[in-house]
């Protein structure tokens, strides 16, 4: 059975996108804070569990926009939705950064 596309159902996957981009974004915070007291396996178990929250995440919001493709048509776009998508792509980016933290941090163990 087709799930209609409702503000309820959009307003459900806003918030899983957001709780999961939320989880993401703490676990590469503690990775970052692991990486700079050089407890370099936790930062890299808090990545791997960044990138599996963030994997979440994306399966929402792949959601939303499918059901768009498919319907060519444009849904209904609330402020929880376009937060949602800021946490994303937010968290997106810190990912990125916080690999880059993460090394640096190992080079600079290793120069002591």
């Amino acid at each position: 059975m087709e799930e209609k596309f409702g503000y309820t159902v959009l307003a459900e996957k806003a918030f899983q996108i957001i709780t999961y981009a939320g989880m993401s974004k703490s676990h590469a915070m503690e990775a970052i804070y692991a990486a700079k007291e050089n407890n370099f396996e936790k930062a890299k178990k808090d990545m791997i569990d960044a990138e599996k929250t963030m994997i979440e995440a994306e399966k929402f919001h792949a959601d939303l926009v499918q059901h768009e493709a498919k319907e060519m048509k444009s849904i209904n776009v609330p402020l929880l939705l376009i937060h949602a998508e800021d946490q994303l792509l937010s968290t997106q980016t810190l990912l990125l950064m916080a690999e880059e933290i993460i090394d640096l941090h190992k080079k600079i163990s290793k120069e002591k």
